[in-house]
């Protein structure tokens, strides 16, 4: 498994750490290893912890392959949009661990887990790409317009509001906040307990609850990111 999102099992629980030394920006081969690291996942049938490094879940798309020309930007695009669409309806429960910063690419992430657990301190959360010159993508939109409250939704998209890890919750990226030498420990509990669910009742509900967002997903891939 890469090194970038490294695999490990105890039992029923997988953990995928993301790491690039630096601040987790979701390049086209850290996005091709999260892949595969729930591929993984996937054939072992495990519920899966999703966690950063310390102090950065992930610092969003890489803005060097955003400069890098169409191509390189759709691959990108469209690998971390199919990666939050899995995450969404992925078989087994999936508990994002937020080690720091999540922005903006990272708090999609977060927006398509089960169970969301934050690490206390001075971090930020959010959707900011109108502050860094982007459009949200369409698929981005759904997924917030999914999880997030309403006002938090219009005012966080459109206004680019960051939020720490206590408003995060109350806005809908988080469930709750722990302390950071708290969160593993908190991760594996939360893990623990989904893993007592139903396999084939918890994938079958969860595809009838989510199936509107998933279906607004895919149409925003197909017309967005799909070349014609």
């Amino acid at each position: 498994m890469s090194e970038l999102a490294a695999y490990e099992r105890e039992g029923e629980v997988a953990t995928i750490t993301m790491d690039d030394g630096k601040v987790n920006v979701f390049s086209i081969p850290m996005l091709r290893a999260l892949h595969g690291a729930f591929d993984q996942a996937e054939r072992d049938g495990t519920v899966v912890i999703l966690s950063g490094r310390d102090g950065y879940f992930s610092a969003g798309f890489d803005l060097k392959t955003i400069a890098g020309g169409p191509e390189q930007l759709r691959e990108m695009l469209t690998l971390g949009a199919t990666l939050a669409q899995r995450l969404l309806s992925f078989p087994r429960p999936v508990v994002a661990t937020c080690t720091g910063h999540a922005y903006p690419a990272g708090a999609f992430l977060l927006l398509s887990s089960d169970t969301r657990i934050g690490a206390a301190g001075e971090f930020r959360i959010g959707l900011n790409e109108v502050k860094i010159g982007l459009t949200l993508p369409w698929f981005a939109i759904e997924l917030a317009r999914h999880r997030l409250l309403p006002p938090y939704f219009d005012r966080g998209l459109v206004t680019a509001t960051m939020y720490d890890p206590d408003e995060a919750v109350t806005a809908g990226f988080l469930d709750r906040v722990v302390a950071p030498g708290d969160l593993r420990a908190a991760g594996l509990e939360a893990a623990g307990q989904l893993s007592e669910l139903h396999p084939a009742a918890h994938a079958a509900t969860k595809r009838r609850v989510r199936g509107q967002v998933l279906d607004a997903l895919q149409a925003a891939i197909d017309s967005e990111l799909t070349p014609s």
